[in-house]
């Protein structure tokens, strides 16, 4: 239409919702559905931070705050990075926006200009290259296959920074592979990034809490201290408080650019939920135990849909360090003809096929920018998660 602007051309919606929307409008059909596209975790949110909720209501904390978060919870970030990440901030360095997402959105709006480059290693969150378009700059996508475990090389690194440079996007655990870099396997690409000074980083920590096994959680400027001045360390409550529809998330980095977004946040929605504020200060100051029992759940969980998927046919999918997402490769399935009679030609039809023919919802891997693969969340009931997989089984067992 001739009035929209310009700007929507250059962007799409979010394939992850539209997997899920697609599944619920099937399920209101009466159809026999299972999503696995949702990066949502299936269990209610902690009683103690809904309880903080209800007091705050109560208490008539339903007004306007500060745009970018109350003090209280300001300090309570500060002392959740010092606790966690060994990383000193003052509350003056800290912003609180509408989820994960918006921080990030914010910090792009609020420094790129047109020419600038962001580099993006994909497989990507479907939002990091959309964000970038519509800030006006331009997302540099960096392909780590399945032979590196999905994870950037620094000679890849190295080989993407230009002069027009401006972030380098670091997510790990990663959505959607659920990759996770060691403490050396980051050190390597810090070591990259202290060479070109003009180069910031954007650390998105989201799955900080969802790890395996004996793998460590570390972030960049925790893990090189010189970086400190030019890194955003983001993160938020929506994933490891089963908080998504809370919308709270936040960051940490030098003040003038925390400021910036400060202001880029005044003229768009203004201070984040004040309730969920309040939540999300409960959230990091309250008990922290149920942590590492979600985390043995999930791992659980990773286990059952690694070793399910790693059995049908056509399909491959490495076991990942964290988040609650697995990223099959299909390129076994390629070339074949479903029951339903469909040609595979790639994992977009791959997975509308699974769809239509088994009733399994999944995201495919084109939206992440690495094909041919296709994206599970296995943030759903073990019995769920094994019906899906056997379908899964069953539709790769009958491409001929």
């Amino acid at each position: 239409m001739p009035f929209l602007s310009d700007t929507l051309a250059r962007v799409k919606p979010s394939p992850t919702i539209a997997v899920t929307t697609k599944a619920q409008a099937l399920k209101a059909e009466g159809k026999d559905v299972i999503g696995l596209g949702a990066g949502e975790p299936d269990f209610d949110t902690p009683q103690n931070i809904k309880d903080a909720a209800k007091r705050a209501i109560d208490a008539g904390r339903t007004k306007y705050t500060a745009v970018d978060g109350i003090p209280e919870l300001k300090a309570a970030i500060c002392t959740k990075f010092l606790r966690e990440n060994g990383l000193t901030y003052t509350p003056a360095q800290v912003t609180v926006g509408t989820g994960g997402k918006q921080i990030l959105y914010n910090a792009l709006m609020a420094t790129c200009n047109p020419g600038d480059e962001v580099i993006i290693p994909a497989p990507y969150w479907v939002s990091y290259p959309d964000m970038v378009l519509l800030a006006g700059g331009t997302p540099v996508p960096v392909v780590a296959g399945i032979e590196t475990n999905f994870k950037l090389t620094p000679d890849q690194l190295e080989a993407a920074i230009t002069p027009k440079t401006k972030w380098f996007i670091f997510n790990s655990p990663s959505n959607p592979t659920g990759a996770g870099y060691t403490r050396d396997e980051l050190k390597a690409l810090t070591d990259v990034l202290l060479r070109h000074p003009h180069v910031w980083i954007m650390s998105d920590d989201m799955y900080e809490h969802l790890v395996f096994g004996d793998f460590t959680f570390c972030t960049p400027a925790e893990v090189e201290p010189a970086l400190y001045d030019r890194t955003l360390t983001c993160n938020g409550v929506s994933k490891s408080y089963a908080m998504t529809g809370w919308r709270i998330g936040y960051a940490a980095g030098p003040v003038a650019l925390i400021k910036a977004m400060g202001t880029i946040q005044s003229q768009s929605t203004s201070n984040p939920c004040s309730v969920s504020q309040y939540a999300a200060l409960e959230a990091l100051t309250g008990p922290q135990e149920f942590l590492a029992e979600n985390r043995k759940l999930f791992e659980r969980r990773r286990d059952l849909v690694v070793s399910m998927l790693n059995a049908a046919k056509g399909v491959t999918c490495p076991n990942p360090e964290g988040a609650f997402y697995v990223y099959p490769d299909i390129a076994g399935c390629i070339g074949k003809v479903s029951e339903g009679g469909t040609l595979i030609t790639n994992d977009e039809v791959f997975a509308t096929a699974l769809l239509e023919e088994t009733g399994v919802a999944v995201v495919f891997g084109a939206a992440f920018g690495l094909s041919p693969n296709f994206r599970v969340s296995y943030a759903t009931a073990d019995d769920t998660l094994r019906e899906a997989c056997s379908r899964i089984q069953r539709f790769c067992a009958a491409l001929a």
